[in-house]
């Protein structure tokens, strides 16, 4: 059986706690005034010439031309005015915790603790790359909430997270168990739940330990060793139970799907977001788009799984898998889009380093977005799927100062997005102009 460290959460804050000073962790300012070249409003899609933005306490409080809002005595001020203003960018589906430089056998010798360590390092280069908002979807031991609540206590330096904790799975499965071990080891994940009853009570475990939200896998994966990517995990009545029990504690649910019968199990379920959804069908887009469930489709990351991919420890049997994926799935994400299905911007951050999450706009946009939808995707698609669309995704009064800057225009060249020269979360500067975003 894997070694079980006591209170997972309490240690990982104390090692946490040794990566920052408090000058690096300052409260942000009372008054900070921002004022922007062109700032996007992502409600209309127009790009607002010469405005400028107010916040105090972390908050916007107000939004107007710059010749109308002269910044206040005493303001932190911010002069942007070469620069394109837009709102924080998030990323529904990364996994913060661990080694993106290892994969297959070779993430094995690390600890949990050292796992840990890796995921303050990623929470921070995540934020400097413009994304101060993300959904965690699978860290062991529950070091995603312990990383979230570091980071909201201003321990260390990282965008805002929605942490899933253990992903919920079948035995052998492509969520929570591990398939690198023989069986002499006894080994499995702390995941592992079967039959309904089981179910909910690892979903129980999982609230009862922090989650915000609960991932489970109703199909196999691409870099799980001996899972079939489409095919099925959980029943119809195993999924029902645990989405039942999920939304009964009022968190929602995540499913990785690749194949069509497991996407449409997961949707009759009830879940909230199907991540990856590669070999989605018509009855799948359909069923999706009448429950308004979103779709999480991570179209960059096969670039990296197969052009480095066995550098990093990724398995021969995975990089099959992804040859017989990636293309699909991106096809399959022009159809969803064309179809009216609501894509959120989710990219599987920690399959490919931390960092690279906007290489993703450029993607979305060559198969079918415009630019402007695929910057809505990673603003208010994703901000209405975590639940904070009345506190993040847009700038406007009452909204988190949360905001990024670019040169150039997003709207013409969205690969603009890949390089942010400001990353402002809460009031607080992360990135400057003349800084090293990663």
């Amino acid at each position: 059986m894997p070694v079980r460290l006591p209170s997972p959460s309490r240690t990982l804050l104390l090692i946490a706690a040794l990566l920052s000073t408090p000058a690096a962790l300052a409260r942000q300012a009372d008054s900070v005034y921002v004022r922007a070249g062109r700032m996007l409003d992502v409600e209309s899609g127009r790009l607002l010439e010469d405005h400028a933005l107010l916040a105090e306490g972390g908050r916007i409080v107000r939004v107007e031309p710059a010749a109308e809002l002269p910044p206040p005595a005493g303001a932190t001020v911010h002069d942007l005015s070469a620069y394109t203003v837009l709102p924080g960018l998030m990323d529904a589906h990364t996994h913060l915790v661990g080694d993106a430089g290892k994969h297959g056998y070779a993430s094995l010798g690390d600890s949990l603790a050292t796992a840990t360590l890796h995921g303050a390092a990623n929470a921070r280069t995540t934020l400097r790359a413009g994304f101060t908002t993300v959904r965690d979807l699978g860290s062991p031991g529950y070091a995603d909430v312990a990383l979230r609540d570091a980071i909201a206590e201003g321990v260390v330096e990282g965008p805002r997270i929605i942490a899933a904790g253990p992903g919920i799975g079948i035995t052998g499965g492509h969520c929570g168990d591990d398939n690198l071990l023989p069986y002499d080891r006894r080994s499995q994940g702390e995941g592992v739940a079967d039959g309904p009853w089981e179910v909910r009570r690892q979903v129980r475990r999982n609230v009862k330990y922090g989650v915000d939200l609960v991932k489970t896998c109703s199909t196999g994966g691409v870099l799980s060793r001996g899972t079939k990517v489409g095919a099925p995990q959980y029943t119809l009545e195993e999924l029902r139970a645990l989405v039942e029990e999920a939304h009964s504690h009022g968190r929602k649910v995540a499913s990785h799907a690749h194949g069509a019968s497991g996407i449409r199990n997961a949707l009759l379920a009830g879940v909230d977001s199907v991540e990856h959804a590669s070999f989605i069908d018509d009855e799948g887009i359909a069923l999706a788009k009448k429950n308004g469930a979103v779709l999480v489709m991570d179209i960059y990351n096969t670039e990296f799984i197969l052009g480095e991919g066995e550098k990093a420890g990724i398995l021969p049997e995975s990089l099959e898998k992804e040859r017989r994926t990636g293309g699909i799935q991106r096809e399959n994400f022009r159809r969803a889009h064309q179809a009216g299905v609501t894509i959120a911007f989710g990219t599987d951050a920690g399959v490919y380093p931390h960092g690279q999450n906007a290489r993703q706009f450029s993607r979305m946009v060559r198969f079918g977005m415009t630019p402007l939808q695929a910057i809505r995707a990673a603003t208010l698609n994703t901000a209405r799927l975590f639940g904070i669309e009345d506190q993040a995704g847009a700038l406007k009064p009452g909204m988190y100062a949360d905001l990024v800057a670019v040169e150039g225009d997003p709207l013409q060249d969205v690969s603009v997005l890949e390089d942010v020269r400001f990353v402002m979360k809460e009031g607080r500067v992360h990135l400057a102009p003349g800084e090293h975003g990663r």
